[in-house]
């Protein structure tokens, strides 16, 4: 999208202070004009803030354009591991990691007071929820205090952590006005949230157009001319609000209708009917209906959490978001659903409880093909299997030690067993959480008394159905 930037002024946002006079309001439209022609020159030196499954991938996009990426990041490790060539993200190769730092194109620091060195800055970090699934902006409100002493004139800083809309006029706007930079005149405050899907080979972080939202014009054209170099469509949006607002709309979408996929499994089962083999018939029609898939429950750092990020802001408006809690209900249900099935099919098979059963969990990432196990239903699983006397382990070729987490803190430290026919053989079932490539399910099948499958990833054994239960 290109702007009309006249060489008088450009319309400062509402962010700017009334009372300073006309001319103080507006930034002068050739300084605009020239900020955008150093980004098309790639004169500008962009940095990013928190260097994982977001950060990484969007350093891959930038670098790739020709500029010169400074990564911050608060993990000492992982920095220092960046700059000798080392990828913490399985699906982002060191060879790739290795090439950039060589270069020169890329660098990873700590040193926050290096802030003045970027031009424009972009925060990539966490916004989980807290203990009663309130918003926990800690994260970004850390990140945009650590840069303020260091934020200078021209600084574009944008925000690409989902949030609820009004984050960046409420939380960034007034920590970054307290230096005395005004926003829309100073420096340039802008929402473009990220839509990044790991291990999605089709679509990467360059393919997907980009939702952007400035606060003001000025801000706007900034950052969508700073877009423009590096991703294959902007899309520039009324206000940051807006912006923010498109992320959580997205997620939402598929969190509902993953609850409805869900609930439909559960129903479908209870008759005799294979959900799986519903929904492939049901997507035949070109119109109408789009499929999603039902599973053992939801995962990853988006669609578990952004929904309560609505309902919770929604709350401040006196509004009740009846239908996306009663989704995530449905959703939050699932690993106690599978539990409860895989103990119906140990009983009915072999008159055993969960109770001194020994029990392989396949795949404990989020999704298929990636490394991550961020809010993975595997996790919810093996605890509840655990609790109720079960001895598991688990096999998963992406994710070979289980990390400390805030909820599963039992299973920290736990080593990916393998899946060849002697381990096989220890078990009394095998739980399909994850349906990576490359994992031979037909030996998995033959090697297993029972499998419950919650992912359909035995669809092309032949051999040993009896032994499969879909869940």
């Amino acid at each position: 999208m290109s702007f009309d930037i006249s060489e008088a002024t450009v319309r400062a946002g509402p962010s700017v202070v009334a009372d300073e006079g006309d001319g103080a309001n507006r930034p002068e439209g050739s300084r605009i004009a020239g900020l955008i022609d150093r980004i098309r020159a790639r004169q500008w030196v962009v940095g990013i803030v928190g260097l994982g499954y977001v950060g990484l991938p969007l350093m891959r996009a930038v670098t790739n354009a020709g500029f010169r990426v400074l990564g911050f990041d608060i993990d000492q490790e992982r920095v220092a591991g960046l700059n000798a060539g080392r990828s913490p993200i399985r699906h982002l190769g060191h060879e790739f990691i290795g090439a950039q730092v060589s270069s020169g194109r890329f660098e990873a620091t700590a040193d926050f007071a290096r802030a003045g060195e970027a031009d424009a800055i972009l925060i990539c970090v966490p916004t989980p929820l807290g203990l009663h699934r309130e918003p926990d902006l800690s994260f970004v409100e850390n990140t945009v205090c650590r840069l303020a002493p260091y934020l200078r004139r021209d600084h574009l800083l944008i925000l690409e952590s989902t949030t609820w809309p009004g984050t960046t006029r409420e939380v960034v706007r007034p920590i970054a006005g307290a230096t005395g930079l005004v926003s829309g005149r100073d420096i340039f405050l802008a929402y473009s949230p990220e839509r990044e899907d790991p291990g999605n080979a089709e679509f990467d972080t360059a393919a997907i157009p980009k939702v952007i939202g400035g606060d003001g014009d000025a801000a706007l054209a900034l950052a969508t001319a700073l877009y423009d170099e590096f991703v294959a469509r902007t899309v520039p949006v009324g206000s940051t609000d807006v912006a923010e607002a498109v992320k959580l709309t997205e997620n939402i979408f598929r969190a509902v209708n993953i609850a409805l996929a869900n609930e439909l499994k559960t129903v479908f089962t209870t008759m005799g009917i294979d959900v799986f083999a519903v929904i492939e018939a049901a997507k035949t029609k070109p119109f109408g209906y789009m499929p999603f898939w039902p599973g053992p429950g939801l995962g990853g750092h988006c669609i578990p959490i952004d929904p309560f990020y609505l309902t919770w802001k929604a709350q401040e408006h006196g509004v009740r978001t009846r239908f996306i809690e009663l989704a995530g209900e449905i959703n939050t249900a699932m690993p106690r659903w599978v539990a409860e099935r895989l103990a119906a099919a140990l009983d009915q098979r072999f008159r055993k409880g969960l109770n001194g059963s020994r029990i392989l969990i396949v795949g404990v990432a989020y999704k298929r093909n990636v490394d991550d196990m961020r809010e993975s239903p595997a996790l919810a699983i093996m605890d509840l299997l655990m609790a109720r006397g079960a001895e598991v382990a688990y096999h998963d070729p992406c994710c070979p030690v289980i990390p400390a987490t805030r909820e599963h803190k039992s299973l920290a430290g736990q080593r990916s067993v393998p899946l060849d026919p002697s381990t096989l053989a220890g078990f009394d079932a095998a739980l399909i959480v994850t349906d990576h490539d490359g994992v031979d399910y037909a030996a998995l099948v033959d090697g297993v008394p029972l499998v419950v499958d919650t992912r359909n990833a035995t669809r092309h054994v032949d051999a040993g159905r009896e032994r499969i239960v879909m869940g």
